[in-house]
């Protein structure tokens, strides 16, 4: 394992749509890294991104709605629209964050989590260690699959 692929495969998962889910198998597959290896940087990679956005949207968020109408009218719809529906998030809070993040199926990442997170006001403190607890799971399943310990992928 050299630091350019150590790099390119925490990148790679670090990038929304990719994520660990879809960097993982290529990385064990091209026989770069062992599978603990893939798994460990693919993990990283897909962690430090949701740290930096669960920090960064509602600052963000604030910022463009006091410097634009057309953000505020924005913000002010989504807010008022999805916490209207937001039963199950209510229900599970944080929590529910996990299975949508654990399911390694496009769309159901940990850039969505993030968003969802954001949209339905959980706490950092708490969405955190969700998402990452779904990154884990995601990314073991995919890692597993790939190695033909449990069927999927391989």
């Amino acid at each position: 394992m050299d630091i350019a692929s150590a790099l390119f495969l925490m990148i790679a998962s670090a990038l929304p749509f990719v994520e660990a889910r879809y960097a993982i198998p290529p990385a064990i597959l091209s026989g770069q890294f062992t599978a603990p290896e893939a798994f460990l940087l693919g993990f990283v990679g897909n962690v430090i991104p949701v740290i930096v956005v669960l920090l960064l949207l509602e600052p963000v968020s604030i910022f463009l709605s006091t410097h634009s109408r057309h953000f505020e009218r924005f913000f002010t719809w989504l807010f008022d629209r999805t916490r209207k529906h937001s039963e199950r998030f209510e229900k599970w809070g944080a929590l529910a964050l996990m299975p949508f993040v654990a399911v390694p199926l496009p769309v159901t990442g940990a850039w969505t989590a993030c968003a969802a997170a954001f949209v339905f006001g959980i706490r950092f403190r708490y969405a955190l260690p969700t998402i990452a607890a779904g990154i884990l799971i995601a990314a073991l399943i995919t890692t597993l699959a790939t190695v033909g310990i449990i069927g999927g992928l391989a």
